[in-house]
């Protein structure tokens, strides 16, 4: 049996889970989500503004993904709506959040994570978008957010060892991108924008934006938009022990979104030329899975349960 469809027999009926991707388009504005091989492409949601990170809850069956809005407008959202597409509904509202770019589910604890572009922010709310909290501040103000340097993209979430991390761009293709981890928590007497646990794990990146992380293998993958060699590529590090950039696939049209599959052993990527590809965790056997879906950003990947009939004995 494939990674990407399991069966288990149960009294009632026979319950196949079968894998999904699921994709966003800044282009046409819209959710849309595909299997693994690309076929059964379905447009789930339309009208969105900007659609940039992305986070599957296969339990309470529902798909989150941010808004970025007008970068100077301050009006950024956060959207929530059943797997298929219904129920839309908004639950992190204009003005919480400036520039919402990925988001993370971090499913121990119900709560959502996300970084904030031009609010220079890492951001955390619960669920149903209460108790909107902020983590990290790295800059306030227009003449801070002038800084490209100080734009939070990226986000990741290791709730085992209580730690967060993010990307921080910098100007495209200048060189000064780099990956940060910090306490989940933040330090008792300390602040978002004063916290000394902050710890920068790589400087001088190209162009880094998502992150994704292998808990099970303890391995942080983030994709890196920049001018080649060392940008328009997917990267790993070992996050245990000494740090260690390894450069897995290479030669993308501006890689930005990055998903695991680690029981299929292997990761999707998409990239802002409109491609989707897979590829196994160390970078070999790079297929196509997609193209021409217009201009890409996240992608998440999820098992979703397909009831099937209950069969007469």
């Amino acid at each position: 049996m494939t990674a990407s469809r399991r069966s288990t027999l149960t009294r009632a009926s026979c319950t196949t889970m079968a894998g999904r991707l699921f994709v966003l388009d800044l282009s046409g504005g819209r959710v849309f989500s595909m299997n693994p091989d690309g076929s059964d492409s379905k447009t789930l949601v339309t009208g969105c503004r900007l659609p940039d990170g992305i986070a599957v809850d296969v339990e309470a069956g529902h798909l989150y993904w941010s808004d970025m809005g007008v970068a100077n407008r301050n009006d950024g959202k956060i959207e929530r709506a059943d797997l298929g597409g219904g129920n839309r509904r908004t639950i992190v509202p204009e003005g919480a959040t400036f520039t919402p770019k990925q988001i993370h589910l971090e499913k121990r604890n119900r709560k959502l994570y996300w970084s904030d572009r031009e609010g220079m922010r890492v951001m955390r709310a619960n669920l149903d978008g209460s108790q909107i909290e902020t983590l990290v501040e790295t800059g306030r103000g227009d003449a801070d957010r002038s800084n490209s340097s100080n734009w939070c993209v990226g986000i990741a979430v290791d709730a085992d060892r209580g730690h967060i991390y993010w990307t921080q761009k910098g100007g495209d293709n200048a060189e000064h991108g780099r990956i940060s981890r910090a306490s989940i928590e933040i330090p008792t007497g300390q602040t978002p924008a004063n916290r000394r646990d902050i710890a920068v794990l790589f400087e001088g990146l190209s162009d880094p934006i998502d992150l994704e992380l292998d808990l099970a293998n303890r391995v942080l993958y983030w994709t890196d938009r920049g001018i080649p060699p060392r940008g328009s590529t997917v990267n790993r590090t070992p996050i245990d022990g000494k740090l260690s950039q390894n450069r897995v696939l290479s030669h993308l049209m501006e890689g930005i979104g990055i998903a695991l599959d680690v029981a299929g052993e292997r990761m999707f990527v998409t990239e802002q030329g409109g491609s989707i590809y897979s590829a196994r965790l160390d970078g070999a056997d790079k297929r196509v899975v997609a193209i021409a879906q217009g201009s890409l950003a996240a992608i998440a990947y999820a098992e979703i349960v397909i009831p099937e009939p209950k069969r007469d004995n």
